[in-house]
């Protein structure tokens, strides 16, 4: 990249006296005489012309270079992408339910039949359940949204960082994103992740504009994204919050009232963007809606605080099945460096390394500027969403899986492309080239040992990133003595050795097929939470025609869902419109293998776990005595868990002992209308 891409070192937005902007923001041409009386938006054609140059200002190549990489991310997530079946069977029947049924869509039933909700909020299932009615039932529509959510986060992290720091920084930005094994795994997969991490990049994109203008409504923006988030994975949203504060509180332009007032807006915007979904669980009773999924006392505030919250942090989530605080489990690993391991390194880390160096030589290098700094702000919420997420999952005790580090990719992306550009547009100078050779040394050198974890691509491409980064710092510490040719070369090099090992990941993501609730980036490294078992997922049930390279079965369906045979298919749905449920099973996977089969809504005993309250014994035996349900799925029990209801215990046992078990397809039932003789149901 030219330094020409590049603002000034020391550009800063115009503001005037009274802290609001000139007219024009930085790097933003004045307008021409005569062109305001121009129409607005002008002719297609130069609509059209304007979408592939971009603004005026802009390098030639800038658009036609965001153009090609949003292409080539959106077609590299959606290539191979119908592999992975159902991908997570369990959030799939929800989607199922959701198009099938309004009620069940407003609350994020787990089935039509509003028995249980899933265990998070539910507005990705609604993204996809509007798919799925206008696509019709299918792994496609499911997860068609996850790579439109991929694509647009790559596009929002690239606006955020090329607005402050040129062209060139959102190009790298963007890349280093669109590559990172776990985004490429997570923007393929029907888990709420992929809204939460759009959602995130779209608040700290608002607030850095807030904090630019000096807005009151753009900050009420960012409260709507964090409100929106915190409705598709509840408290994890919040990771962003305290550098979106900080950042305008601190940093914004505008007065110490406005900035006040602007903290009051965001706040309210949260709540209300979130408030009215939690206000309708909490206050319609529970007979008119279904039981809150993952709670012990059919709460979604005890969800959010327990299970989905304070219990994440302390392993004290009530009903977990699993370790959670034994060191082995959902424990291992637990410390500073967390995020560097064996589990988690290849799925994230590849430049977090470089970003926390950038990260300190960027705001270094922005020590003397004025303190309503634009770039100065960047560093600001893109380092402090990157370090306060670092040292949470890094720290925390409870359930924790590798693709929760998705929400982590935009910021060290972003830090990466800001402090690289910084750093570049200072090369002639001795700390402007010590602090691209020492990058790119600690890019290269981490991705060397990255790949030195795994024997999937052999010797070669580890040896080669070491040496082209080694090579390129070299050449890079002495930019101010090379011909600019040279220095170009070394920066390009520099940038495939950093980008050459997630790439080999992701290709290897893209690759494989994945499915059930726990997935992994990559190929294998033999190591993880619960052993090599564990990486690529569970098979999960597969649509007809879909095939899967993953494991089958595992943990008792806890965490994947078979796909049951034509006959049990047959069985099920034969008179399926007399029952509420055509099925029951206990835990949400052995249920939603059948619901997703049949299409008709069937019973998870006891939620995700079975280890939830819901239904108890006396309600289960009422609906038996009502005629709601035709089918009980034999076992699924669960070892392990961690306190939680003993219910769906209860219930399986009554079954067993009050009605006929037959086969079919090779699967035990009960048929819950033919009890057996001397028996009451």
């Amino acid at each position: 990249m030219d330094t020409a891409t590049l603002p000034a070192p020391d550009t800063a937005p115009r503001t005037t006296p009274a802290g609001t902007h000139a007219g024009t923001h930085a790097g933003t041409a004045p307008a021409r005489p005569g062109e305001a009386e121009r129409p607005p938006g002008g002719s297609a054609a130069g609509r059209a012309r304007r979408l592939v140059r971009g603004p005026e200002g802009d390098p030639p190549w800038a658009r036609p270079a965001l153009l090609a990489l949003l292409a080539a991310t959106a077609g590299a997530y959606l290539w191979n992408l119908t592999s992975s079946g159902w991908a997570n069977a369990f959030y799939s029947a929800a989607v199922q339910a959701g198009a099938d049924s309004w009620s069940a869509f407003l609350w994020g039933s787990f089935d039509a039949g509003n028995a249980i909700t899933v265990d998070k909020p539910p507005a990705a299932l609604w993204v996809m359940a509007l798919s799925v009615r206008l696509l019709g039932l299918s792994s496609f529509a499911i997860l068609l949204p996850q790579v439109l959510m991929g694509v647009g986060t790559v596009a929002v992290v690239h606006a955020t960082v090329k607005r402050r720091f040129g062209a060139g920084a959102g190009l790298v930005a963007g890349a280093a994103l669109a590559l990172t094994p776990v985004a490429v795994l997570m923007f393929r997969f029907n888990n709420p992740d992929a809204l939460l991490t759009l959602l995130m990049a779209l608040a700290a994109w608002a607030t850095l504009q807030a904090v630019d203008r000096g807005s009151i409504r753009w900050m009420a923006l960012a409260g709507v994204f964090v409100g929106l988030g915190f409705l598709t994975k509840s408290l994890q949203v919040l990771l962003v919050v305290p550098a979106l504060g900080i950042a305008w509180m601190l940093l914004a332009d505008t007065t110490v009232r406005r900035r006040l007032l602007g903290a009051l807006a965001a706040v309210g915007a949260t709540v209300a963007s979130a408030g009215w979904w939690v206000a309708l669980v909490e206050l319609v009773p529970a007979s008119m809606r279904p039981y809150v999924g993952g709670s012990q006392a059919d709460s979604f505030l005890e969800l959010t605080f327990g299970y989905n919250g304070l219990g994440r942090l302390d392993g004290t989530e009530v009903g977990r099945v699993g370790d959670g605080g034994g060191g082995g489990g959902f424990s291992a690993g637990v410390g500073l460096f967390r995020m560097l391991d064996s589990s988690v390194g290849g799925q994230v880390s590849w430049l977090l390394p470089a970003a926390l160096f950038l990260l300190v030589g960027g705001i270094a290098f922005r020590g003397r500027a004025a303190r309503t700094d634009s770039r100065r702000a960047a560093y600001v919420v893109m380092g402090g969403w990157m370090l306060v997420t670092t040292l949470t999952f890094s720290l925390m005790q409870g359930i924790f899986h590798e693709y929760y580090t998705v929400a982590l990719a935009p910021a060290i992306a972003a830090v990466v492309g800001m402090g690289a550009a910084e750093a570049w547009a200072r090369r002639d100078r001795f700390t402007g080239s010590v602090v691209l050779a020492v990058a790119t040394l600690l890019g290269a050198g981490w991705g060397f040992l990255l790949l030195s974890r795994t024997t999937e691509y052999g010797s070669w491409l580890r040896l080669v990133v070491l040496a082209t980064g080694v090579a390129s710092a070299l050449l890079l510490l002495l930019a101010g003595r090379l011909h600019t040719a040279a220095v170009r070369a070394a920066a390009v090099a520099a940038v495939v050795a950093a980008l050459a090992g997630p790439a080999a990941y992701s290709a290897t993501t893209l690759a494989s097929a994945h499915s059930g609730s726990i997935v992994t980036a990559g190929p294998s490294t033999g190591s993880g939470p619960f052993g090599d078992g564990m990486r690529g997922g569970f098979g999960g049930g597969m649509p007809p025609g879909a095939t899967t390279a993953t494991r089958q079965g595992g943990m008792g369906g806890l965490l994947d869902a078979t796909t049951p045979d034509a006959e049990v298919v047959s069985a099920l749905t034969a008179d399926a419109a007399s029952y509420r449920w055509v099925a029951a099973a206990v835990g949400s996977q052995n249920a939603a293998g059948l619901q997703l089969a049949t299409e008709e809504p069937v019973m998870a005993i006891g939620g995700f776990n079975g280890s939830d309250p819901a239904p108890t014994l006396a309600q289960f035996q009422q609906y038996v005595a009502d005629g709601d349900i035709h089918w009980f799925l034999a076992g699924g029990g669960f070892r392990g868990q961690n306190g939680g209801s003993s219910a769906s215990s209860e219930i399986a046992t009554w079954v067993a002992a009050t009605f006929t078990e037959v086969t079919i397809g090779g699967q035990s039932f009960y048929d819950l209308t033919q009890p057996l003789t001397g028996s009451a149901s």
